[in-house]
């Protein structure tokens, strides 16, 4: 798969100091692997082949159509299905589910802005407008003469450097107006991208402030050493009495899941870590993938050896790109140590291949993460049952994420106690954090769990602040008056985001972005979610403009509502999380902005005449439908 490349190493060792470049520039020229797609139509059947012609591949075929086409054509969607002899639609319906396929044409150069509300903080919105002036296009337009399309995308994962974009899937961070001159000319120029300057791609290291987890040295093979010594059953014993739970945010035992597993009927296992960190805010498993790789790969094949499995996968976020050859290599290296594939230590099989998702924030649960890695679009499956009887391929799977499989290999080394022996009696152990906005210090923080807010704020420098989201759009938006409470699974839980924002800025541009955000990404599945987030976001839209109504108020209520108890999936029951908090927390920002405090229509008849007077190229006052004459 040819997605992308780096010169750091993954292998794990004591991390980054802050400020140190967490990796250089990409090996943008790296040639694909063996036999790579020649981009001719009549290769794709050897391309096909390459992959097993397994269906579920899917998504690194497309990756590698991608790569050398810039796009998925037609009758490209045409040959690959006869290859794997799959519906058609199946293949056309994944190409259109993921951001990072297209069936279309696209400029040569692809150019995507971050719209994280921490890149619009920074400035992005206004460094966006320089790059579309340079080109003379509208957003989501391909230049006159096919070099460039620019375009949004979601958070990059950059939050601590931003604004940030992506370059043909290559991560670019800490724009200025410099920077997006230096940029413009380069594609104006045609210059190939293993040509650019090497600064461009440099993505520097924020480690903080570390504790149990990154502060505790860990050699190759201890922790598989550990468990073989107690045995799987015994091991998933002592993962269950540390009381470790998932730190993705539902906050399941990760014993009690592990034991699900192993029990379940049949004998094929797998292990998945979920590493499609796709939160808004959120950008901790980076920073711990590249810097603590080795550590994470010994928790999953712990966790292989607990639960009896002989295969995994990462699920890697593809706006992660600079990560898939330092992953690649450490994979290898611990093949070569007997650490991994066959006949680890002598006595179990186990393998991890990785794979890498197309952009869909969607697959960040874990069985639309399933349905993705078996080549399908990313929507959620009903549940029961549950991953650990009916997971990937329909076997018993495990899916945990990156911070749980590090704390499982800590776990299995020191024991129960050792992990214990911090955080509460409800949440054990420590929980990695990335903090981002209105701070004098952003980039990761590790604390034991029951750490306060207050705290947090004060290690990262913040000063004036008037309220953080916790755990990303779909978490808790406190106010000031809250800052005492403390980061818990029984108080304020998180997966990890921790976004400030000061006094300067406008709440409710806030959650209108968070709306936006969930509108765009909501996969469309089931109507309250499809409907409910983009409903929110024309109203959210309308009170930030200036145009909202009581009525608009209400509605935003109501519909999210219906969203928490109706959708299919989390990401429609908690989208309407940032309006609820918002609305209790900060309301006279919104009664402050509304046009009217009456129950008004909220159909503007004039706004809907707007595509009429562009057509017929009149702006008179005949042309409007004024307020006083309704």
């Amino acid at each position: 798969m040819n997605v992308g490349a780096s010169s750091v190493s993954a292998s794990g060792g004591d991390g980054a100091g802050n400020g140190a470049p967490e990796r250089g520039a990409p090996e943008r020229g790296a040639p694909g692997p063996a036999g790579a797609w020649s981009g001719a139509l009549g290769d794709l059947d050897a391309l096909v082949a390459r992959h097993g012609r397994d269906p579920s591949h899917l998504l690194p075929i497309l990756h590698e159509v991608m790569a050398a086409a810039g796009c998925v054509a037609p009758p490209a969607i045409t040959e690959i299905a006869r290859a794997l002899g799959v519906p058609r639609a199946r293949v056309e319906g994944v190409v259109g589910f993921y951001s990072f396929f297209s069936s279309e044409p696209r400029g040569r150069f692809r150019v995507l802005f971050s719209d994280n509300v921490t890149d619009e903080m920074a400035g992005s919105h206004e460094l966006r407008g320089r790059m579309l002036e340079a080109f003379r296009v509208e957003l989501g337009e391909v230049s006159r003469d096919g070099a460039v399309t620019i375009d949004v995308t979601g958070c990059t994962g950059l939050c601590d450097q931003g604004p940030a974009m992506l370059v043909n899937g290559q991560a670019i961070a800490r724009l200025t107006p410099e920077r997006i001159g230096a940029i413009a000319s380069l594609i104006r120029g045609g210059v190939p991208m293993e040509r650019w300057p090497e600064n461009l791609f440099v993505i520097h290291s924020h480690i903080q402030r570390r504790d149990l987890v990154l502060s505790t040295p860990l050699a190759p093979g201890d922790a598989i050493d550990a468990a073989l010594r107690r045995g799987a059953t015994a091991t998933i014993g002592e993962v269950t009495r540390s009381g470790l739970r998932g730190r993705g945010g539902a906050g399941f035992s990760t014993g009690a899941k592990w034991s699900a597993c192993a029990r379940a009927a049949g004998g094929e296992r797998y292990v998945v870590c979920n590493a499609d960190e796709g939160e808004p805010g959120t950008f901790k498993d980076r920073e711990l993938i590249a810097h603590w790789g080795e550590l994470l790969v010994e928790g999953m094949t712990v966790a292989g050896l607990a639960i009896g499995a002989s295969k995994g996968f990462i699920y890697l976020r593809a706006e992660y790109p600079f990560l898939v050859a330092p992953l690649l290599a450490l994979l290898e290296a611990r093949r070569g140590s007997g650490l991994l594939g066959a006949n680890v230590r002598g006595a179990f099989d186990f393998d991890i291949e990785l794979r890498v998702g197309a952009g869909a924030y969607v697959c960040g649960e874990e069985s639309a993460l399933l349905e993705s890695l078996e080549g399908r679009r990313g929507i959620p499956r009903n549940r029961p049952p549950y991953p650990v009887t009916h997971g990937y391929a329909q076997k018993p799977t495990v899916v945990n994420n990156v911070e749980t499989l590090m704390g499982a290999a800590l776990v299995a080394v020191h024991g129960a106690d050792f992990w214990r022996a911090v955080g509460t009696a409800e949440s054990t152990g420590t929980k990695v954090m990335s903090v981002s906005g209105d701070v004098a210090r952003p980039g990761i923080y590790e604390y034991p769990f029951g750490v306060s807010v207050a705290e947090v704020l004060a290690d990262a420098g913040a000063v004036n602040t008037q309220a953080v989201q916790v755990g990303g759009p779909s978490g808790m938006l406190l106010a000031a008056s809250e800052f005492h409470r403390r980061i818990a699974f029984e108080d304020v839980p998180s997966a990890g985001a921790f976004m400030v924002f000061d006094e300067s800025r406008d709440i409710l541009a806030v959650v209108d972005n968070f709306a936006r955000f969930f509108a765009h990404e909501s996969c469309g599945f089931c109507t309250p979610c499809r409907v409910g987030t983009t409903v929110s976001a024309q109203m959210m839209n309308r009170i930030t403009t200036g145009k909202g109504t009581r009525r608009d108020v209400k509605d935003l209520v109501r519909v999210s509502h219906v969203m928490k108890s109706t959708s299919h999936c989390g990401l429609g029951a908690t989208a309407g999380n940032p309006v609820v908090d918002a609305l209790a927390k900060f309301r006279p920002a919104f009664e402050r902005r509304l046009r009217s405090l009456d129950v008004l229509p909220t159909f503007d008849l004039d706004e809907s005449l707007a595509p009429a007077r562009e057509a017929t190229a009149r702006d008179d006052r005949e042309a409007h439908f004024r307020e006083d004459e309704q």
